[in-house]
């Protein structure tokens, strides 16, 4: 073996793969050595590289075009069975894994956990150079024996010190092992207590709210003291939900006749700036398409969540497009998800990515499975596409090829009737006649979870203002442009779809001159400072401290400049 601490580490790479090659080679620079990688794609090149010292280590890919890796792994063990010879592929499974290990194999990492890679260098190498140095060893204890044997005692010693050694590295490497593994179950754990604790933070937002409500309806003295017992508990609970943060991190539709090229065309700004400008978005919107039957708001958090799917299979940027076609689907559904047969509308979202394999494809609507890494992803984002297109009438079609790309076709019923394409006429909204000076301040709560929600508007209706609420970013959204006469939107920070953050920033490049309340069920509140948050004034903690939510709403509104009487329009936002 080269000594890896004077010269380069020498790799030689079986990958016909450019954009693999390089994610492989990128995790490799974090083993923070000069490394010297020969890459080969066919057998040919293989055979002619794979020569005794001219590599200190062999990575291969199992699947080639022309080639496979328990073939490379035999030409290997033959010509230079002292080189380790380590599996990088995303579709080595478990049986040929063990088999792959059985021939000689020293191990393998999957494309899905290249992170594993650097490390398993390292322990390949370290074995190879702990077999090469007791080889040694024993080499030269024979010689020795055969001319020394008064040093046997001694060499004997000395072989049994480098066992000892070799075995103390082996304690060591199990014991890194076993602490890894445990960080990540905490790491599992972690992200677990987060959502529970959130959800609880929900729940006793509700119920310190009707507490506080009760409390001014009751007046026995032993009614009152119960309260304060319930009360007394809630705060406990919130103690305890702050130490599992500080430990770690159904649905109801509304069908409407909807026209989704007007609904596609006016999320552009916002898909573009959910999933980054590294990836192109192109649209295709038919002309004359039937209008669906669907849940307006619900159908945009459909595309969105598409959308977002579609940037994270496209590692390095590409191309998003998104098509809306009258459909009649004619031959009857293979898989449950897809449509009957029938006129539908249909929308799709397509991307360049890597695709799917058939054992992804099999599973990719069942909850809490995803291909993504620990804390990328939930799995439950097509699920719940596929709960929703279901539930309004429809269907769902995958069209996805290994390597080059998925389409996601989602079908929905359509409406008999006229062309919903024209776009209604945008009457200005006149501020200074709709909401006239020393009139209620107009508050927009938005809020994910009902409960909460009820709590908020009640508490901030009781303070004196007017309160309208929406039930996600997107709805909240829809609010402004219907009436974007609003003085302060307080929006949760943790909703599913577009978050607080995300709505907060859109609130932002549109209506600049609406400010913004967060509440959260976080302690951490670093990652609201981050989206613009400022100071403690900014964020409200749930569940609600006596007074604090209406304390700060009003310090916002005064702090917020006497604005001009002006005429704000859906299409012309500026103050």
């Amino acid at each position: 073996m080269t000594d890896v601490a004077a010269a380069p580490l020498r790799i030689l790479h079986l990958e016909d793969s450019d954009l693999d090659a390089e994610l492989i080679e990128a995790e490799l620079d974090r083993l923070g050595l000069r490394v010297r990688i020969g890459r080969v794609m066919d057998r040919d090149a293989f055979a002619v590289e794979a020569c005794p010292g001219r590599h200190d280590l062999i990575l291969a890919d199992y699947v080639l075009p022309t080639f496979d890796g328990i073939s490379a792994l035999g030409i290997a063990r033959e010509q230079c069975p002292d080189i380790p010879f380590v599996f990088c592929s995303g579709t080595l499974g478990e049986d040929v894994a063990v088999e792959a290990l059985k021939n000689g194999a020293v191990d393998y990492v999957t494309k899905q956990r290249l992170d594993r890679l650097p490390r398993t260098v390292l322990r390949a190498l370290a074995e190879a150079r702990a077999r090469d140095e007791k080889r040694a060893a024993e080499a030269a204890l024979q010689a020795l024996n055969r001319t020394l044997e008064a040093r046997v005692e001694e060499r004997t010693r000395e072989l049994a010190d480098a066992n000892n050694a070799l075995q103390a590295q082996i304690v060591e490497r199990e014991r890194v092992e076993e602490a890894l593994r445990l960080a990540q179950r905490l790491e599992a754990v972690g992200q677990l207590t987060s959502g529970v604790a959130h959800d609880f933070n929900n729940l006793l937002t509700v119920i310190a709210g009707n507490i506080e409500f009760l409390g001014r309806e009751v007046s026995s003295e032993r009614g009152q003291r119960r309260l304060g017992m319930m009360k007394g508990a809630a705060e406990r609970g919130a103690n305890l939900t702050a130490q599992l943060l500080a430990f770690s991190r159904r649905q109801r539709l509304e069908p409407t006749p909807v026209s989704l090229n007007r609904t596609v065309a006016s999320m552009r700004d916002l898909l573009q700036s959910s999933i980054g400008g590294a990836v192109r978005i192109e649209t295709t919107l038919q002309a004359g398409l039937w209008p669906a039957l669907v849940d307006a708001t619900q159908i945009e958090l459909v595309i969105l969540n598409l959308a977002i799917n579609a940037r994270d299979a496209m590692a390095v940027g590409g191309l998003l497009t998104i098509e809306t076609a009258n459909v009649a689907v004619t031959g009857r559904p293979t898989r449950p998800e897809q449509p009957q047969p029938g006129d539908y509308v249909m929308v799709s979202v397509s991307d360049t990515g890597s695709g799917m394999p058939p054992e992804v494809l099999a599973r990719a609507f069942e909850p809490f499975f995803t291909t993504k890494e620990v804390g990328k992803g939930s799995g439950l984002g097509l699920a719940q596409v596929y709960g929703f297109v279901k539930q309004s009438g429809g269907g769902i079609r995958i069209d996805t090829v290994p390597g080059e790309g998925t389409s996601i076709k989602v079908y929905l019923p359509r409406v008999d009737g006229d062309d919903a394409d024209a776009p209604p006429a945008s009457a200005p909204a006149d501020c200074a006649r709709t909401h006239p000076p020393g009139s209620k301040p107009a508050l927009l709560v938005v809020d994910d979870d009902a409960g909460v929600r009820e709590v908020t508007a009640t508490r901030l209706v009781e303070a004196g203002y007017g309160v309208r609420e929406a039930a996600s970013g997107l709805q909240a959204l829809a609010a402004l442009e219907a009436d974007p006469c609003v003085d302060l939107v307080v929006v949760d920070f943790a909703m599913p779809g577009m978050n607080g953050a995300d709505t907060a920033a859109e609130i932002r490049k549109r209506w600049p001159q609406v400010p913004v309340l967060f509440v959260t069920g976080y302690a951490d509140t670093a990652a609201l400072t981050q989206v613009g948050a400022v100071g403690v004034d900014s964020i409200v903690q749930k569940p609600f401290q006596d007074g604090e939510l209406e304390r700060k709403v009003a310090s916002t509104l005064a702090a917020r400049p006497i604005a001009q009487l002006r005429l704000v329009s859906g299409r012309d936002r500026s103050a």
